[in-house]
């Protein structure tokens, strides 16, 4: 059996009204394979927490069941009390739970403002008028404004997104999911193809958007120095499981997180 150990510091105490997110017994199975076995975790309100795990943890598959991009074989998913276990994907975004992928999802052939300016108008009443002329949806054009500026492109916003840098845009893909104000940011290896160079300020981002006080960020990683340095709490996958769950001090000195993570090889630092 997998010893489960649960955070001393990051979870005691918590009460209901400060999870935003709450699974319980999740699972999800594809034939044979069980790709996600059993996992019951929460997320505190406004923290910015982490799930970790190496290739083939069942990561990616755990955020498409919190998203509704797949329904689970069994057990249920709660957002701020409400069962959305079987909500499509557009219900889930109305609900305030923005998801980003590991490969850049953006418009290429569509300026920086265009994108982000659909991604606003697509949660408004106006969201399946886009054969109309942009001039007519200027109630969008301010938290357009207001998102790019946020995410740091305000001099590229005339820019066709295919032109960008990829740094910038992974940017550009964080101000599609601001664009409708979500409540949960879902954020799924976000310095994926970066250059190390550029990290620091995506994560820096995505810091200041957490920290603004109205924002929950879950996180799925592989960079450990970026995962202990910013996260809140973390939650540890191993084939499909929960191995792990706490601050990251308490993963770092974690010995089965050690030896299922990485092999035993390298320590984590916080």
């Amino acid at each position: 059996m997998v010893h489960r150990p649960r955070s001393t510091v990051y979870l005691e105490g918590i009460m209901d009204n400060e999870i935003i997110f709450e699974t319980k017994n999740l699972t999800k199975q594809f034939g044979a394979l069980v790709a996600v076995d059993d996992v019951s975790i929460k997320v505190r309100k406004n923290s910015l927490h982490a799930i970790i795990g190496p290739n083939g943890a069942g990561k990616t598959t755990f955020f498409n069941l919190l998203s509704g991009n797949i329904e689970p074989t069994s057990g249920s998913v709660i957002f701020k009390g409400r069962d959305i276990t079987h909500q499509p994907v557009h219900r889930t975004i109305h609900y305030g739970i923005g998801r980003s992928f590991q490969i850049t999802n953006i418009f290429p052939n569509l300026t920086v403002f265009e994108n982000i300016r659909l991604a606003a108008q697509a949660l408004g009443r106006d969201n399946f008028k886009f054969w109309q002329a942009a001039s007519q949806f200027k109630q969008y054009e301010a938290r357009t404004l207001e998102v790019i500026e946020k995410v740091g492109l305000k001099d590229r916003a005339q820019t066709l997104a295919r032109t960008l840098p990829h740094g910038d845009q992974r940017k550009l893909e964080l101000g599609i999911i601001l664009a409708p104000d979500p409540e949960v940011l879902l954020l799924d290896e976000p310095t994926a193809g970066m250059a190390a160079e550029q990290v620091p300020e995506l994560i820096a981002l995505i810091q200041d958007i957490q920290k603004a006080g109205d924002k929950t960020v879950m996180l799925v990683e592989h960079n450990m120095n970026v995962v202990m340095s910013v996260s809140d709490a973390i939650t540890v996958m191993h084939m499909g499981k929960v191995l792990a769950e706490g601050t990251p001090s308490e993963i770092a000195a974690n010995k089965e997180v050690q030896t299922a993570y990485l092999g035993g090889l390298y320590e984590l630092n916080v």
